[in-house]
């Protein structure tokens, strides 16, 4: 069965664009499209796509429409994937994107339409749960957390690492607990080092998770 997408961008050349560039995969099909906020989740409820894929900023009031979206979706149609697209690198705005989980979720930079290819295992990636985080935006956020996440990942211990390893697979603390044989308390307790020697200890709890994941994932690639 094919992808079923909603489409929301409200200039039409982008939107044409996109739809015909997404019409041409096999496995896409393009349910709707819509270029504000309001008509999007109208859009969402008629067609139940199984992504959708928007513009961060939209009509009614053009801020962070896309992001609005999102977290509406993660609470009435939480199966449905969202990959958003922004012309900024900024970890604020994908920050607030993951801000109630990352799975189903990506953020690609406009730019990354150049490359269909991109773009489309971004969709096939949200739509199984996974999530994307455009590289240029992790790099922006590394750059303004710290200079040093490199040694900073390097105080950690090798439970620390193994339990941060675990977040970056999208393991809530229960499934950390069962895989690493601690207690739900442990995990706490550790994750909360993690956050310490991070730097992350003015963040909230959301935001610290999301960037001690990006800090390990910055390492790895």
């Amino acid at each position: 069965m094919p992808i079923r997408l909603v489409l929301a961008e409200d200039q039409y050349l982008v939107r044409e664009g996109l739809r015909r560039l997404l019409e041409a995969e096999d496995d896409l099909e393009i349910a709707a499209v819509c270029e504000d906020l309001d008509s999007l989740l109208a859009a969402v409820d008629a067609e139940r796509p199984d992504v959708v894929v928007t513009d961060i900023r939209m009509p009614p009031a053009g801020t962070d429409e896309g992001i609005q979206a999102a977290a509406r979706l993660r609470e009435d149609r939480p199966e449905i994937g969202v990959v958003v697209l922004s012309q900024y690198a900024t970890p604020s705005y994908m920050l607030a994107l993951m801000a109630s989980g990352s799975e189903g979720r990506a953020y690609l930079l406009k730019e990354r339409v150049n490359d269909v290819e991109q773009l489309v295992a971004a969709i096939r990636a949200v739509a199984s749960g996974g999530s994307v985080i455009d590289p240029k935006v992790v790099e922006a956020l590394v750059a303004e957390s710290t200079r040093a996440a490199d040694s900073r990942l390097n105080e950690l211990t090798p439970r620390e690492r193994d339990v941060l390893r675990e977040m970056a697979e999208g393991s809530n603390n229960a499934s950390i607990a069962q895989t690493l044989f601690l207690t739900e308390r442990s995990v706490e307790k550790v994750i909360h080092s993690i956050f310490l020697k991070l730097g992350l200890t003015w963040e909230t709890a959301v935001h610290k998770r999301v960037k001690a994941v990006i800090f390990y994932l910055a390492e790895c690639r």
